[in-house]
């Protein structure tokens, strides 16, 4: 059986307790945020829970462990893994592991999606701000999502 929606994100938001984005808001509303565009794409409950989950253990909020452990479908759970950056690795090789994970381009679209939000980048400093505006731009291109 595996743990439904609501208690993953249940889970999600006591790991990233306390924790915030680089804006100063509260962690959970990126998850969140994140979560509800996997549902307006039209995502299902696999790729929903991944979206609460993307970025425990890339933040070390829940380790790998944790993750294999959890009850969670192996879809899910590969979701999370495809999307977890690893230390040192090419923007290239990441977008490779999204593209070849099933249901795991439809949460990094979301992710993206939220990270770039004009809002949401207008209140860092402008330097921060065209960094992560070029970031978020070539990894749009890698995976093929346009600009």
């Amino acid at each position: 059986m595996t743990l439904p929606v609501p208690e993953v994100e249940a889970i999600a938001r006591a790991a990233h307790e306390g924790r915030t984005d680089k804006a100063g808001r509260p962690y959970a509303e990126h998850l969140k945020a994140v979560a509800d565009g996997v549902r307006a794409r039209g995502g299902d409950e696999d790729q929903i829970a991944a979206a609460w989950l993307h970025d425990s253990v890339e933040d070390d909020a829940l380790t790998e462990r944790w993750l294999h452990e959890a009850a969670l479908s192996r879809r899910t759970k590969d979701i999370v893994l495809a999307l977890t950056k690893r230390a040192g690795e090419a923007p290239e090789a990441y977008a490779g592991r999204i593209l070849a994970t099933p249901g795991a381009l439809l949460v990094k679209e979301a992710d993206l999606a939220h990270n770039a939000d004009p809002a949401r980048l207008a209140v860092l400093d402008e330097a921060t701000r065209g960094r992560l505006t070029e970031k978020y731009t070539r990894m749009r291109a890698l995976l093929g999502l346009g600009s």
